[in-house]
């Protein structure tokens, strides 16, 4: 498989991308001249290649279960919120999207914590929900508990 397909395939639409694509074309073109090259140079050509692979895949890997852990913490966010949302006008809907993007952002970092801290995301949804107009005391309290709950759940999952 070219190594061009393979690098827009792990990163579609990426500057990065065509930087990586130039680095392993070098590479490829370094490992086509290993048949020529004595054992100790092949060492010599080897060993960039691979820190760059390798580099490269792990933040792949990381940036893959972190947008997973995001998707699922706004599932749960958005969960029951439909009617709400349809119900507000379109700067009202613009404001709480984003508030929600920038909430599941702030959420997703501290899970990835060791220490989660739950008092912190019961805090950012608490606030996020209260851009709703006309909301209920009682209705925030219980569907911030309601939320939290089962994004802390998820933390094992990711």
């Amino acid at each position: 498989m070219p190594v061009e397909k393979i690098i827009e395939s792990v990163h579609p639409e990426t500057p990065e991308s065509t930087s990586q694509v130039e680095k392993l074309k070098g590479a490829e073109q370094k490992i086509e001249k290993i048949s020529s090259h004595p054992a100790e140079k092949l060492r010599e050509i080897i060993k960039p290649i691979t820190k760059t692979y390798s580099k490269s895949t792990h933040s792949l890997v990381a940036n893959s279960w972190q947008k997973k852990r995001a998707v699922a913490i706004d599932n749960i966010l958005a969960e029951g919120l439909n009617d709400i949302f349809l119900k507000m006008n379109t700067k009202e809907q613009k404001a709480f999207k984003l508030k929600g993007e920038e909430t599941v952002m702030k959420i997703n970092e501290l899970l990835s914590h060791a220490k989660v801290k739950v008092n912190k995301i019961i805090a950012l949804i608490r606030d996020w929900l209260k851009l709703i107009p006309g909301i209920n005391k009682f209705f925030l309290e219980q569907e911030t508990k309601i939320k939290a709950d089962k994004i802390i759940k998820i933390k094992d999952k990711f």
